[in-house]
């Protein structure tokens, strides 16, 4: 492997296309409000993707120095567990993206707010501290909340409801009722993605004591939570759309669902973790599906 398909890897691309589901889905829920802006969209969907490099570069320097990336693991070998990339290398990956994503994301406040609400500016230059913050510590640090099972409470604020709520607000300087249940299913179905993947690491997590929620549950218990997760996505999916009074084409990103079912079916199924590796991917792009399809829908 050479340096550059190892930052490549460290970046894990796999990764980005359900960061970005957020952003969509608050962009649809602004277009039909008429109050879609494409600059403020570009600049959102580009900071998110930052945001989500640098936790990745984050998680595999953490997990990396914590002996958590080993011989053990299941997945693709990590950059800093095949040593092309040394910690120190990590490091300055960090800081680099974090300084980069900090500068998109004062943009994107600027231009959200005309270089005028002074109040809302400085709320959003804190979130994006604080996503900073969170992206890093997930696994990285003494007190890293990713091995103490709080991994999912950070992916569904972050994700769901900041990640949702957040961009809708910087669309239409305002909130509604409504944009809560997108921004609900949206961070279940990434809750869901993360806690997938601690259903596939549950043995090799426990074995290095990091405490994921799929750890403290057992095998039979998170995937009762699994099932929770999709299927109060699609609850809330579907009530909004009936709240909203939408149009039968409007249902569109229902759609999405369809594989995460089927989905539902395998893992209840399954009796070897490692085996749920090429579920991941498809939970993550059927999430993104669904914001890729409510964003379709609102076009018409």
């Amino acid at each position: 492997m050479t340096k550059l398909k190892a930052w490549v890897s460290a970046a894990r691309l796999r990764t980005l296309p359900l960061s970005i589901s957020g952003i969509i889905t608050a962009g649809a829920v602004a277009k039909e409000s008429d109050l879609f802006s494409l600059s403020i969209f570009l600049l959102a969907l580009a900071t998110t993707l930052g945001f989500q490099i640098l936790s990745n570069f984050a998680n595999d320097y953490g997990d990396g120095v914590k002996g958590t990336d080993n011989h053990e693991r299941v997945g693709p070998m990590r950059a800093m567990q095949s040593g092309v990339l040394s910690a120190q290398d990590l490091k300055i990956g960090i800081v680099i993206t974090s300084v980069i994503t900090l500068i998109i994301a004062c943009l994107l406040i600027y231009v959200a707010f005309e270089g005028k609400n002074f109040l809302h500016s400085t709320i959003f230059f804190i979130l994006g501290i604080a996503a900073i913050v969170a992206a890093i510590t997930y696994t990285v640090g003494k007190t890293a909340y990713g091995y103490r099972a709080l991994g999912d409470v950070f992916v569904f604020v972050f994700f769901g409801l900041l990640g949702v709520l957040g961009c809708y607000f910087l669309f239409t300087k305002n909130l509604n009722g409504f944009i809560l249940l997108p921004a609900i299913v949206i961070g279940l179905l990434s809750t869901a993605v993360l806690n997938l993947n601690n259903m596939r690491d549950r043995l090799a997590d426990a074995n290095v004591n990091k405490n994921t929620l799929a750890v403290l549950l057992g095998g039979a218990k998170v995937k009762t939570y699994h099932y929770f997760l999709i299927i109060g996505a699609f609850i809330c999916a579907l009530v909004y759309f009936i709240l909203r009074e939408a149009t039968l084409f409007q249902y569109l990103p229902l759609l999405a669902f369809i594989p995460l079912f089927i989905h539902l079916k395998k893992v209840k199924k399954n009796t070897s973790p490692p085996l749920l590796d090429p579920e991941l991917k498809k939970v993550a792009l059927s999430t993104f599906l669904f914001s890729v399809l409510f964003f379709i829908s609102q076009m018409v």
